[in-house]
């Protein structure tokens, strides 16, 4: 028998077996290393895309100083993607802390539990609220105001879901779990409690689908969204104006 003992060092395979040897504990330290980089990563070019979008959504955007300085709703994603961020490795109260650190700082209240896709950009800002369940499609505009919100008590998810492209008019509700599809606009003031179909446009209280399979116009231009009651209106008052005018001739 040897005067001593020889313990062979961790190899991988006995590191995976035994995860608290010094090498399991390096091995899933670098892993950790490895994923907080790439999701800093990500998270940056992330930024960029939302940082980029502001300068073809308003018109009043001078110079990226500015828009970094002054923009509430730029500085509300930045502030909501890094408490999405740590919810995601469930990071406890922090998140919620940064969320109203946000709602301060910006009048704007994301809950860290909302997924929001690169280049959102939220207009002017003042008053809006994203819930925990709600999922925000690319590229989606949101104007101040703009409620996306549960109903009821229940659990699970609970908010709604905007595909790509999104125009979400002044004041709008969109209320429950129900899906908003792709390119849809939703006219100011509106509340939508129903499902809406990609490319349609919604306005009124419910909202109401007044136009299906649109080809819609520049997202920033909003006085030429459809105007049912106007057009019905416009209809009623050039057939009046005809028979008036059947009247005078049979006079």
């Amino acid at each position: 028998m040897l005067p001593f003992s020889f313990t062979a060092p961790p190899t991988q395979k006995t590191a995976a077996l035994n995860p608290t040897s010094d090498y399991g504990s390096a091995g899933i330290k670098h892993e950790e290393d490895k994923s907080f980089l790439s999701n800093a990563i990500a998270l940056w070019q992330t930024l960029i895309v939302d940082f980029r979008i502001i300068f073809d959504r308003d018109p009043a955007a001078r110079n990226w100083l500015e828009v970094i300085l002054c923009y509430p709703g730029f500085h509300a994603l930045i502030l909501y993607r890094i408490a999405h961020g740590l919810s995601d490795r469930n990071v406890p109260l922090l998140p919620r802390l940064i969320s109203h650190l946000g709602r301060f700082l910006t009048g704007i209240e994301i809950h860290p539990g909302a997924d929001i896709g690169k280049g959102v950009f939220i207009d002017h800002g003042m008053g809006v609220v994203i819930g925990e369940t709600a999922i925000v499609g690319d590229y989606t505009l949101i104007y101040q105001g703009v409620t996306l919100g549960g109903t009821g008590k229940e659990s699970g998810k609970r908010h709604p879901t905007l595909g790509k492209h999104v125009v979400v008019g002044a004041g709008a509700k969109v209320l429950g779990n129900i899906q908003i599809g792709d390119r849809v606009r939703i006219g100011a003031g509106s509340i939508v409690l129903r499902d809406v179909p990609s490319t349609c446009t919604v306005v009124g209280i419910p909202g109401r689908n007044i136009c299906r399979n649109c080809h819609p116009n520049n997202p920033l231009e909003h006085n030429k969204l459809p105007d049912p009651q106007a057009d019905v209106i416009r209809t009623l008052l050039d057939r009046i104006e005809k028979l008036e005018e059947q009247l005078q001739q049979q006079n």
